[in-house]
């Protein structure tokens, strides 16, 4: 199950591609929580532009991490199993709470990276030695 895009492999493509939405949307939404809060009246400044600046560095994180997985870096998996991992129970937290906008996407974006990290073809690739390693 080999890419014709330098070997990748199609699991590793998908992942990647899942953690790079991801991250545009956090970086997004972190985005628009700064604007509102610049523009807005927040009830607390300082709490709106910490969420805002943890929502700008988790977004540019995923994609950090998204970008590793399309180079084929070997220390990319670690993080992009993780972050997945922590996505899962946020996503099913907003599910509950009826923000369903937000949560069924995440569910599915969550999912599909896992499966497709964690698919042989996507760690041989990584793992085996046809990755290259973290220079």
């Amino acid at each position: 199950m080999i890419s014709s895009s330098a070997g990748r492999p199609v699991t590793v493509i998908v992942a990647a591609a899942a953690l790079a939405a991801e991250g545009l949307l956090t970086l997004v939404l972190g985005g628009y929580v700064a604007v509102e809060t610049l523009v807005g009246r927040p009830t607390d400044t300082v709490t709106s532009l910490a969420v805002a600046g943890f929502g700008l560095l988790t977004g540019a994180g995923l994609l950090w991490v998204a970008w590793g997985l399309w180079q084929m870096l070997r220390w990319s998996r670690g993080p992009a199993v993780v972050t997945q991992i922590f996505a899962l129970p946020l996503a099913i937290t907003l599910i509950q709470s009826e923000q369903y906008g937000y949560g069924v996407p995440l569910v599915a974006a969550a999912a599909v990276a896992l499966v497709t990290l964690l698919a042989p073809s996507s760690t041989r690739a990584l793992m085996d030695g046809d990755g290259r390693s973290d220079t």
